[in-house]
């Protein structure tokens, strides 16, 4: 399969690499967990997300049932991906699953293994972009960055990211080896990041930040839409999903929002934001809009 023909969506580049990507990417975690869809339909929605223009998919070796199947999702991306060479692949190492459980591992030696398992899934070489899933509190953190910096001298990762950081580590990080994305939790009910130096710090030094869980996780998704966001959202014809995505793009040039999905026409909705530009005005309306209302 060919991306070629796709429809043309706003692209953003990653970090400060030069690479364009779509600005919005579609994230697999959801093909690969509890609740997963069928293997045909996971590889047919994957293959549709390409062809309505999404270049960029976001995976981990940790999006499985367990540890049994570790690398669950980065196989499904090889079969689903095959001829696709111009859509980039962010994968994520530092986590295992025992009998389904997250646990953080980000021991060197572990991160390395990880990432030679996770060539062999995806059948890449190098791997586009491999970030650090979390810090282990168990390992000085530089140590962790390090073997990601020492697999990039190794010819196996061509970009260095990090996962669910604070803005410390990121300079931290950086001290060791260059760091072009940062993935941590950006949505209606979590926007840290505007407030703990994450996002300036990230837009300041042309620094990519994937925001995951957009619509704030399985469990407050389907509440989007009987948000006060709603009937924004009605006003201008489109769906919640799409106003939220749309109103993270408009945050800052360095956002890229990871969105998950088991639908066709999710995906199809989901791409779509990149074509639903917001003013600084209409952001500043939707925030005071999110704001907690006074009680009494």
């Amino acid at each position: 399969m060919s991306s070629r023909g796709s429809p043309a969506l706003q692209k953003r580049e990653l970090g400060a690499t030069g690479a364009l990507i779509s600005a919005v990417g579609l994230g697999g975690m959801l093909l690969s967990i509890q609740g997963r869809p069928p293997h045909a339909a996971a590889i047919e929605l994957i293959r549709h997300a390409v062809s309505e223009g999404i270049t960029l998919v976001d995976t981990a070796d940790a999006y499985c049932l367990d540890d049994s199947e570790q690398g669950h999702n980065l196989r499904l991306l090889r079969e689903a991906l095959r001829g696709s060479d111009q859509v980039w692949v962010i994968t994520k190492v530092g986590c295992t699953r025992p009998g389904g459980a997250w646990r953080v591992d980000a021991r060197p030696e572990r991160l390395i293994q990880a990432a030679e398992q996770s060539l062999t899934a995806l059948g890449r070489e190098p791997i586009d972009l491999l970030q650090l899933h979390a810090p282990d509190s168990r390992v000085p953190f530089a140590e962790s960055v390090g073997a990601l910096a020492e697999l990039v001298r190794a010819g196996k990762v061509r970009h260095v990211g990090l996962s669910n950081v604070s803005a410390n580590q990121i300079a931290e990080a950086r001290a060791i080896t260059p760091i072009v994305s940062v993935q941590n939790r950006f949505n209606l009910h979590d926007r840290s990041v505007e407030t703990n130096g994450v996002l300036d710090y990230c837009t300041k030094h042309r620094i990519t930040l994937f925001a995951h869980s957009p619509f704030g996780g399985a469990q407050n998704a389907p509440e989007l839409g009987l948000s006060r966001l709603s009937q924004e959202a009605k006003r201008r014809k489109v769906s919640a999903y799409r106003l939220v995505l749309a109103w993270l793009l408009a945050k800052s040039p360095a956002v890229v929002p990871l969105f998950g999905a088991r639908r066709l026409d999710s995906v199809s909705d989901s791409a779509r934001a990149t074509r639903l530009g917001l003013s600084p005005e209409d952001v500043q309306a939707i925030d005071q809009l999110l704001a907690p209302r006074a009680s009494g």
